[in-house]
C-alpha cells in the first residue's frame, strides 16, 4: 500500500541509525537486530537521514510502514530495504519484527565501488526488495546470517572476512534489484540535487586526501567554491561542518589503526598526519574521552 509524499523540509540529520551518538566501533559497518533497537523507541523511527552512512534492513519476519524518498508504503518481510546516505527514511515497525540492520559506513561503500563499479549502484539507490522464496533470496539472507554471527564473535581476521561478506551480499543485493527491474515493479525515486552533488564530491576528497589533512580552504578550492560556502553545505546537509567531516574520517581511521594493527601511537599520529604524537593524543581525547593507548586497552583481541 502506497500513501501520499511525505513533507522533506526540516529533516534531521542523524549520526547513526536513530540517533546522533557517534560511530560506535572501529569496524566499517555496525550490525544488529531490528528488534533491539527499534524497541526502546516503541518500534518508531522518526524521518531522518544520514550524510555519509548507508542502510541494509533485512526484514525475515512482522511488517514496516516504511517512509522512504517521498514515499509511504506498508510492507511486509520477508523484505530487503537498501537506504543510501542522504536519503530520507523513517520506520514503524510491528511488535513482532525480525530481522536485521547493516550500517555501511562511508569508506567502506567507496572500496565496494572500486571494487564491483555497476553493481555498487544497488547501495545508491533506495529501494524495498520483496525476497521471495528463490536461490538467490537464500543466498542473501545466509549472508545477513554470516555478517551477524562474525560482528558479534569477533575473531582472528574479523575484518577482512566482514568486508568479504559485505561484498557477496552486496552482489546478491544487484542480482535482487535486477529481478526487480521488470516492467511492473514500482522503485522508489531517489531525489538529487546539486548540493548534494557537492557534499559527495568533498566526502570524496576527504577519503582520497584526510592523511595530509589540508585545510578546508583547499578543500574548497579543488571543489570551485569558498571555505564559507563548504561549510554552509556541510552543516546544511550532513548537520556538521566541513572541519568535523575531516575529523570524523581521521578519529575512524585512528581506532582502526589502534585497533587492528600492532603500530605505535607515534606511528599512527604520522601516517594521519598529525604533527607529533602530543597533539594527535590531544585530538583523539578531544573527541573520544580516552587517550589513544587507553582506547587501544580497551578494544578485543582479535
Amino acid at each position: 500500500m502506497t500513501y501520499g509524499p511525505l513533507p522533506t523540509d526540516t529533516v534531521p540529520v542523524f549520526k547513526l541509525y536513530g540517533e546522533t551518538r557517534h560511530w560506535p566501533t572501529p569496524d566499517l559497518l555496525h550490525c544488529e537486530s531490528i528488534p533491539e533497537r527499534s524497541r526502546r523507541h516503541d518500534w518508531r523511527i522518526q524521518p531522518h537521514r544520514h550524510a555519509d552512512l548507508v542502510h541494509l534492513l533485512h526484514l525475515s519476519a512482522g511488517q514496516v510502514d516504511l517512509e522512504l524518498e517521498g514515499s509511504r508504503r506498508s510492507q511486509a518481510a520477508p523484505l530487503v530495504i537498501v537506504i543510501p546516505a542522504m536519503s530520507i527514511h523513517g520506520f514503524h515497525f510491528s511488535p513482532d519484527v525480525q530481522g536485521h540492520i547493516i550500517t555501511l559506513a562511508r569508506p567502506l561503500v567507496e572500496r565496494l565501488d572500486a571494487r564491483l563499479a555497476e553493481q555498487a549502484t544497488v547501495l545508491t539507490r533506495a529501494e524495498a526488495h520483496p525476497l521471495g522464496e528463490g536461490r538467490e533470496a537464500g543466498r542473501l539472507v545466509s549472508l545477513v546470517a554470516q555478517v551477524e554471527d562474525e560482528y558479534r564473535h569477533p575473531a582472528p581476521g574479523r575484518d577482512r572476512l566482514l568486508e568479504a561478506l559485505i561484498e557477496a551480499l552486496t552482489v546478491a543485493l544487484a542480482r535482487l534489484a535486477d529481478r526487480d527491474g521488470r516492467p511492473g515493479v514500482r522503485r522508489v525515486p531517489r531525489r538529487r540535487d546539486r548540493a548534494r552533488g557537492h557534499l559527495q564530491n568533498y566526502q570524496a576528497l576527504i577519503e582520497a586526501q584526510f592523511r595530509q589533512q589540508p585545510s578546508i580552504e583547499q578543500f574548497a578550492d579543488q571543489l570551485g567554491m569558498t571555505g564559507t560556502h563548504l561549510n554552509l553545505l556541510c552543516r546544511r546537509l550532513a548537520g556538521r561542518s566541513a572541519l568535523q567531516l575531516l575529523h570524523e574520517r581521521l578519529l575512524l581511521e585512528a581506532k582502526r589503526q589502534l585497533t587492528y594493527t600492532n603500530l605505535t601511537i607515534g606511528q599512527v599520529a604520522d601516517g594521519l598526519g598529525f604533527s607529533e604524537p602530543a597533539y594527535f593524543t590531544r585530538f583523539f581525547k578531544r573527541l573520544t574521552g580516552l587517550s589513544p593507548r587507553d582506547f587501544r586497552l580497551r578494544q578485543p583481541e582479535t
